[in-house]
Formats: C-alpha cells, structure tokens, sequence
C-alpha cells in the first residue's frame, strides 16, 4: 500500500523544476533491451499514464523477481508521481544499490530525493551520473534544480542558460530560469525570460501566471486576448487551463473588473482543486488529535528536553498573511540568516508517524509519549543538521518560514525549546481571499475553494488559541494592519521576542538584498504599504462563502489596532 500523507503534513509550496520528466513515468529509458512480457505491458500502461493498472503488474511481477532493477524504478516512479515518496525512496535506493550503474535507475532515484527535500545528497548523486555523461543535459537540468533550493542560484542560472545555448526552445529551462532570476530580485530579466514563454504553447498558461504572480508585471489587453486564445485551444491541456485561467483573474482584476476576475478565480480554482484533494473533516480531526495530546503536562514532563540551541526563528500562519514581511525584516538584522519554506519539520513529524504506522493511520503525535528526552535532543538536533544545508552565513540565527508548522508549535516545543515562534496574522478576509487567489506552486491544497480555505483559516485559529493557553507567552503575535500602521513599534517588539537588538536596517527592510522565493518576493521589496488591507472589499458580493463562515473570526478580529 503506497503511503498517503494526512492533511497535517500538506506539501512543501515550492516551484517544481519542471525541467526533467521526474514528474512523468517514462518508459523508453529501460535498462535492458530483451524484458519480460510483464515489463513491456506496465512500461505500455505508464506510457498511456495508466498508473493504476502498471502497478497491478508491477507489483506481482517485483514479489517474484525481487532483484529485478527494471520493476523498481517503474514501481519507484509510480510511487513518485502518486506522492508515495517514503515507498518510493525506499524502492530506488534499492535499485541504485543493486545497479550502481543503471543511470535511468538513479535517476529516479535523485528526482525522489528531490522530492524528499534532501537536496544535499541529490547533488552528491547528480555528480555521480554527470561524471560518465558530463554533457547530459538532463543531468544538468536536475543539479540546477537542487541548487535552486540550497539556495545557490547563481550556480542554477549559469546551468540554464548553458542548456538554453543549446536547446534554446527548452520553455521548461526557460521558465526556470525566470523562476531563479526572481528569486535574486532581478525582475526584468525574469520578465524577459516569461515573455519568450509566453509564445511557446507547451507552458504559455504558466508563463502568464509567472508574469501575474510577480505582482508588479502588468498585462496589456493583448496579453489578454491571448489568454483568452490559449484557453480556448482544444489542445489546451489541463496545466496551461488553469494557470491562464490564474493569471486571467489577476489581468482583470488589475483593471477592477470584479466579476470577470472572479469568474476566473472561481474556474482556475475547481480546476486545480481536483488535482489536489483537501479532506476538511481530516484536518478537523488532526487538530483535535493535536489538542488533546499536548496538554500542560505533557510540556511539565519534559520541561527539560530538546536540543537548547536558540537558532531558528519559525514564522507560522496561513499563505498570505505576511509572513513574508516578517522574514525580510528580520532578515535585514545582522544576527538573522533568511533561508525558505523548509519542510524539515513537517518531514520530521511524518518520519514519527511513519514509525508506528498501522492499517494506513497515523501515530502521530501520540508516539511521541513514548519517548524520553534523549530522543526528543535527537530530533531537535536533526532538525538543526538537515536545515544546515540552507544557510550561507555565519549569523546566530536563522529563519524557517514554512507556514503549516502551525500545527506543529508543540513538536517545536519539545525538540527545540529556545527556538523563536511568530505567528503572522492579517485579517480573515484578506487573508484567505489572497490565498483563494493564488496558484501555489505544489502543495496548499486547502487554499483551492472558499469553503476549503475558511475551514483551515478556523483549525488554524483553534490550534493556535491551544498553544497560547498551554504554552503562554510562547508564540509571539504579529497583526499585518499594526505592522503596516506603526512599522517601528512592532519591528522593535518583535525584535524584543527574538532576544535581539534594535538595528535602523530593519525599518529599510526593502532595501535588503536577499534571495526571495515566496509568491511577495516583489512587494517585500518595496516599501511598507497599505495596498492589502481591505482588499477583499471590492470583491465581496463573490465571497459569501467565505464570510458566511469567518464571520465570527471577523468579528473577534481587533477592529482598530491603533497606530499610537
């Protein structure tokens, strides 16, 4: 049975390479020319994306041949596109260690560690493949990837362009080249490299919606026309369909015309939804899981547990909610490194779940009882040792900004008692309308319709309230309208919480030259604003959903926050 993740674990929002086929099934890359009858009917049903009927031979066929290298990495790569990443890994490390020198087989096997976030052992492993074919630019393809999320993006970006030399109509290179070039804040360049996109059809949809979600890119009424040309194409298929339909809804809500905005919203979000399933009664049921296990005693019982050192700073909320404001002020201090998203933690809690899983179910958090402090030190240190990878500086600090560790202040608690928490928040509304619509790279499941996004804005409010009432005092509370109404008083208390001092760079925040890679990159990078607040007034006839059921945490939302 391939490992589905509970709803307490959602994907890492990160921009897919989509620059190698990891996320397709191939079948042309087989190692052996002569392969049983069984093989070359998965390998038929995987070319006609028939995952389901692949694995029904595959998986018979690998219980008597359990050596056969061929069924593991088609079985891997099922496994890989279905999001099994745990029994994924599992098969193609075995593969690997059968055939060090089946190149398809390791292959696969760098995509899952990719996939896995273990981006460090995925470059060691790329270098092995591109030292027999150093020309292979699949190969380089994958390394530039995995620099992208170690951040050395400059070392990516001199690796796409070396592949755009040679295949210059590559729009998935070219796209990823945008991506990096954003990320460095060189905007214009990336805007270049989306617009070359733009007239390619294999990734028009997401060359628009690179272009809208830069937020400061503007579309003329051509780029208009022909989003509306490439979603009518018959070919248009079901990735371009709803990213132009994204970046359709930003257009014309650019030009405040509401209703064709949401109109666009409300298709690009049914599309994506179906892609990516949200159980709301699963995550409701995760979060009361986590309210009844970490009660006071719990914290009193292993008061003296973890790993001490203070390093990270985990910024917690929804998307949107200007965590990333948050970031790039502390950011801006001399003792704090900003780093990414990093699924360390979440990774770290479905590795406890993993262990004691039974029938499907997850044993998380309550294997956690089981342990003793030792145990929990490991933990806490593990987690220091697989982020380490992500810093590039010296400083005392850094930051860990990946949102859904809300549901995880508890674990951050007892393996790693001195680290810093933020919890960002921005009015109800706002905020999950901003999440409504945005296409998030992967991941994020519950943002793709109102009812999704309003029902985990209110787990996220329930489990948050817990922490404040078990662990007082622990989580320090960031509003989006007071840090936008009295920037100095909540940069100097928020500094105040971290245990730093004062620094003027921090109010300068926008001129902080640093690697962004949320979808706030650009607005980060310019002064403070109030243009978010209240945004989703224009559009609210479209958003009963949504207000029917945040009203109470609307009307709980501190009306005025004062600017004294």
């Amino acid at each position: 049975m391939l490992f589905k993740a509970s709803p307490l674990y959602p994907e890492r929002a990160l921009n897919p390479a989509h620059i190698h086929s990891h996320t397709r099934v191939e079948a042309n890359v087989l190692e052996k020319p002569a392969l049983p009858q069984p093989l070359i009917d998965a390998a038929a049903h995987l070319a006609r994306r028939e995952l389901g009927k692949a694995e029904a031979i595959l998986r018979p066929f690998l219980k008597a041949h359990p050596t056969d290298v061929n069924a593991m990495r088609m079985l891997g790569d099922i496994g890989l596109e279905l999001g099994a990443l745990r029994d994924a890994e599992n098969l193609l490390a075995r593969c690997v260690e059968l055939a060090p020198d089946y190149a398809a087989g390791r292959y696969s096997y760098i995509n899952v560690l990719y996939k896995r976030h273990r981006y460090a052992q995925a470059l060691r492993e790329v270098e092995r493949l591109l030292a027999t074919d150093p020309e292979n630019l699949a190969y380089l393809a994958l390394k530039a990837a995995n620099l992208v999320e170690v951040a050395r993006h400059r070392e990516a970006i001199e690796l796409f362009e070396a592949i755009l030399l040679k295949e210059p109509g590559n729009s998935a290179v070219r796209l990823s080249l945008g991506h990096a070039l954003r990320a460095l804040g060189e905007s214009g360049a990336a805007v270049e490299a989306y617009r070359q996109v733009t007239g390619q059809a294999e990734h028009a949809g997401e060359a628009y919606w690179s272009l809208a979600n830069l937020k400061t890119a503007a579309f003329s009424d051509a780029d208009v026309d022909q989003i509306h040309t490439l979603l009518r194409d018959k070919d248009c298929d079901y990735r371009n369909s709803y990213h132009g339909l994204f970046a359709l809804g930003k257009a014309y809500e650019d030009r405040r015309i509401a209703d064709k905005a949401m109109a666009a919203y409300a298709q690009g979000n049914l599309l994506k939804s179906k892609s990516v399933p949200w159980d709301i009664d699963a995550f409701e049921r995760d979060t009361s899981e986590l309210i009844d296990f970490f009660d006071p005693a719990l914290f009193t019982r292993f008061r003296d547990a973890g790993d001490a050192r203070p390093d990270p700073i985990f910024i917690v909320g929804l998307p949107r909610s200007g965590s990333t404001l948050i970031e790039q002020i502390l950011s801006s201090h001399s003792q704090v490194e900003g780093t990414a998203e990093l699924a360390t933690l979440i990774a770290i809690a479905r590795s406890i779940a993993n262990k004691t899983q039974q029938r499907g179910e997850s044993e998380y958090p309550q294997a956690l009882a089981n342990m003793d402090g030792a145990s929990l030190a490991k933990l806490g240190a593990r987690y220091l040792s697989e982020t380490a990878v992500h810093r590039v500086t010296e400083t005392l600090f850094f930051i860990d900004k990946m949102p859904n560790n809300f549901s995880h202040v508890g674990l951050i608690q007892l393996i790693l008692p001195n680290a810093k928490i933020i919890d960002a928040r921005r009015h109800p509304l706002d905020c999950c309308f901003s999440g409504y619509k945005q296409l998030f790279a992967s991941g994020q499941g519950f943002t793709y319709g109102q009812a999704r996004i309003a029902n985990y804005y209110l787990q996220y409010e329930r489990v948050m309230q817990h922490w404040d009432t078990v662990l007082p005092g622990r989580v320090h509370r960031v509003y989006y309208e007071a840090m936008v109404q009295n920037p100095e008083r909540e940069i100097r208390a928020l500094l105040a919480h971290c245990g730093l001092s004062f620094e003027p760079e921090c109010l300068s925040f926008h001129t902080t030259q640093r690697t962004v890679r949320t979808a706030s990159s650009e607005q980060v990078r310019q002064p403070i604003n109030d243009k978010g607040i209240g945004a989703w007034r224009p559009f609210a006839p479209w958003l009963t959903t949504l207000s029917d059921l945040l009203s109470d945490s609307v009307a709980a939302y501190p009306a005025t926050i004062s600017a004294d």
